[in-house]
């Protein structure tokens, strides 16, 4: 369920008060893909939901940071990224900290699931700036996406 708070003015009162009542509408969140989630889109929507709760790290340096401190729960690093020594480094420290790390097809994606693309009215990807790795440090709040994640990272370490 989501809130919707409004504001708006008892009318019941006199006008010179400046005092506002705030009303809750509550509303039905209903997903879109009642379905099987494919592990493509429960990782974007744990992306996506990280982003919100200001838990995803985006780039080397950023990423590097928090795989160093140990916030990192989650690491995507694209198989097509230049320097073979960011690869090196970002697997190195997924491994010496013990984070899952999913290797994805393209930095563009990555970029993409990242929220840093343009998008024209209807919602298509206009233009996709590519990112060769991201971290994700908070997940945010536990959903069907996230399990789903899991249970793939879990299934690729066995």
């Amino acid at each position: 369920r989501a809130y919707i708070f409004k504001l708006g003015r008892d009318l019941n009162k006199m006008a010179d008060e400046e005092d506002q009542q705030m009303e809750v509408v509550e509303e039905e969140v209903v997903d879109a893909g009642s379905g099987e989630l494919n592990t493509i889109d429960a990782l974007k929507q744990v992306l996506k939901k990280s982003l919100v709760f200001d838990g995803l790290r985006r780039g080397l340096h950023e990423c590097v940071k928090a795989l160093d401190r140990g916030t990192a729960r989650l690491c995507i690093l694209a198989k097509d990224c230049d320097n073979e020594e960011y690869t090196k480094l970002v697997q190195a420290l997924c491994a010496e900290s013990g984070v899952h790390l999913i290797m994805a097809d393209a930095g563009t994606e990555i970029g993409e699931w990242c929220g840093l693309a343009k998008l024209d009215t209807e919602g298509n990807v206009r233009k996709a700036v590519r990112c060769s790795v991201a971290v994700v440090t908070d997940f945010g709040e536990e959903t069907a996406a996230l399990n789903v994640v899991l249970d793939y990272v879990k299934s690729q370490k066995e």
